[in-house]
Parts: C-alpha cells; structure tokens; sequence
C-alpha cells in the first residue's frame, strides 16, 4: 500500500520499513499498558538482530498513521509472513485447505508480536477512531496487493470490540495464567490447595532444589557471561522444538542493553556450573514466562524455573499475574488456571470467510467446554 489519504485527509496511512526506523518516543507513547512485546524496544531488537527480515519469513511491514504534524498516532505491529511459523495459534489447515481450492493463502499479512504467545494490545493508537482506520488500512494492505488474509493473533480482550466493529472474525484458544489472590507467601499460595496438591508440589520443588543452587538475576546484574549461559540453554531448546532457534544470538544482547530493567533471569547451578535458565520479561503488573534451556535432565527443575521461582516472584513484587506461555495442561496441577485468549482474522475470498466462521463457531464452543472441563480439575480446595 502506497502512502495515501485516510477519510480524515489531515490523517496518512503508509508501511514503514520498520519499527526500528520509527520514532521510539512516539511508538511507544501509543502503548498505554506498557506491554514489553510490542515496546519499540523489543520489536527494533528483532529487527536489527535479523530475527526477523531477510531469511526469516516474518518481513517487517508495520501500518503506521501520521497526523498533520507528521506525528504517529496509530501503529500496527505487522509482518508479511510466508509461513505459519511462531506464531502458537494454529492456521497450517486453512492455508492447506486453501490452497487445495486453488488459492494461493502465503504470504498474508500477520499483526503480531513475533515468536511470543503473549496477550496484548495489538492495534496502537490514541484513540478508536484511529483504531478503526489502522484496522481499514490493514484491510487495504490485502486487497490491494492480492494478500489471502490478515490475522492479529493474542489480542487484549480490551481491544476485541474494536475487531468485531470491523467485522474482522474472532478465533479463541486457551492459556493458563497464574493469579495472585493477594497472597503474602508462597506457603499462603500452597494454603489454597488441596492437601494432595500441596503434597505434590512440595515433593516436585524438594526434588529439584536440592541438585540445585538458583540464582535469580536482574538488569545489570546479568553479564555476558550470563548471556553466553543463556544462549547454549535457548538453542537447546529451540533445536528441539522448532529445528532451529527463532531468535539470534545477537537480540539478547541488544535487550540486555535497551530492556535491562525489564528482565529477570533465573539460573540454575549444579556443582558451580551453569545447567539451566528461564528468562522471563517484567510488565507493569505482569511476570511473562518467555524462554527456558537446559543442559541436564535434573527431575522437575523446569517446574521450578518456569512455574514456581516466577510465582515466587510476583508475590514478593506484589504482581497481579503470571504468564507462562503457550499451551501445557501440566501447568494446571501447579496453580495455572485456564484463560481465554482472541485472535482476530481478516479473511479477503468471501467463500473461504464464510468456511472458516462456520469452523470458528464449532471451535469456540469445542474450546468453552475444553475450559469447563479443565476447570473442574485446577488444584484448589473445594468449597
């Protein structure tokens, strides 16, 4: 898309090269929750860190709108992507299915946070009406350059009305957050449970802490010693399950510069040796679980690293929540309940829009039920 004239001609619509070419101040100011995912900081480290670009599949196309000062007042966090990959909410069966009908569904248009399962807002702006003309010059973006769609995957549910006003379609899924009920201690955490819980989790923590000494680490305090640590544990890790690590060695270490206060890094050490690390990013109100490696298998240390040191945390730091990832019922047994999270789809053939509303619908009420049912099996005492 061209730049061009929005209904409001004081207002303009073009495709940025990149968050990284873009004002920091201004982004950023449009980010009222603070979100760390679509920071300037984080975004511009992806692309500079050639985590995203060239070779990739994920190529920067961030929908920006300017005001008659050459402001920004809304952004879209967008990529043109050539696969599904890193994205954790599923569409490999409707790109299959439409290109069995002679479609050709890559690339499309992704409004995302890369590689990070995490809720927040997706649609940058001062207010819904601007909003609503970042979501219109998205739709301008597919039409106009023969694009199959455009998705906006872990929407804020704050923002879903803005989507449903657009008529874009809503697609549900499942996460397992843990919330902080105001609790002073990890033992009034573990007071909540049932006794059989309590017992196992217990059990599960002895077991890991005692092959382990655990550091936790924060801002300046992280070295690149540490950092060298981390990328053996996250290749690991990524090696396993995607085939090759998404990020690069070098976005740790612009992080580490432009984002050292919003990281905590937990290490465990056996016998001084560095084994393992979980690197979790700190929001506002917020601790988000993002990468974890190991270089031994020591019994129930990812449950420790990833699920009980972040919990441990928030309740120190007085956080509201946290966020482990994506996916993983093993979470529930461990105080992670399950939460709903949104994605929003532009679906360009009016045929394909129709096929895929019919399976959303059939799918939310699958996931609804998936939710009761896991409910019923969370860890807390009854009644």
């Amino acid at each position: 898309m061209a730049e061009g004239d929005t209904p409001d001609d004081r207002i303009t619509a073009q495709i940025a090269e990149g968050v990284s070419a873009l004002d920091s101040a201004q982004w950023d100011a449009l980010n009222a929750s603070a979100n760390p995912f679509v920071s300037h900081a984080f975004l511009a480290a992806l692309e500079e860190s050639g985590s995203v670009g060239p070779g990739t599949g994920w190529s920067p196309a961030p929908i920006i709108l300017r005001d008659e000062n050459g402001d920004i007042c809304g952004a879209l966090p967008a990529y043109l992507k050539s696969h599904s990959q890193g994205e954790y909410v599923f569409d490999h069966a409707w790109a299959d299915a439409y290109e069995r009908a002679g479609g050709r569904y890559y690339p499309k248009l992704q409004i995302a946070a890369p590689f990070s399962p995490v809720p927040g807002p997706r649609v940058l702006a001062r207010d819904d009406e601007t909003a609503l003309r970042l979501l219109r010059a998205a739709e301008s973006v597919v039409l106009q350059n023969g694009l199959s769609s455009a998705h906006a995957t872990f929407v804020d549910e704050g923002q879903l009305d803005l989507f449903r006003k657009a008529g874009w379609l809503i697609r549900s899924g499942t996460q397992f957050h843990w919330a902080n009920d105001g609790y002073s201690s990890f033992d009034g955490f573990m007071a909540t449970l049932a006794s059989r819980k309590r017992r196992a989790i217990r059990k599960e923590r002895a077991a890991a802490q005692s092959q382990v000494e655990i550091e936790i680490l924060r801002g300046d305090q992280i070295l690149p010693e540490h950092w060298d640590m981390f990328w053996v544990f996250y290749q690991d890790t990524g090696a396993r399950k995607w085939g090759r690590p998404y990020l690069t060695r070098e976005f740790f270490d612009l992080v580490a510069k432009s984002m050292r206060d919003s990281i905590v890094l937990f290490l465990a050490h056996r016998d001084g040796q560095p084994v393992a690390g979980a690197l979790n990013l700190l929001g506002p109100d917020c601790l988000y679980g993002r990468y974890w490696g190991c270089v031994e298998d020591i019994p129930f240390l990812h449950f420790e690293l990833c699920y009980y040191q972040a919990i441990d945390f928030a309740i120190a730091h007085g956080l509201a929540r946290v966020e482990a990832g994506a996916q993983g019922e093993h979470k529930l047994a461990r105080g992670y309940l399950p939460v709903t999270t949104w994605s929003a789809h532009f679906i360009a053939d009016p045929g394909f829009r129709e096929a895929i509303e019919d399976f959303l619908g059939r799918e939310r009420r699958a996931v609804e039920r998936e939710q009761e049912f896991l409910g019923e099996l969370g860890p807390f005492k009854r009644g």
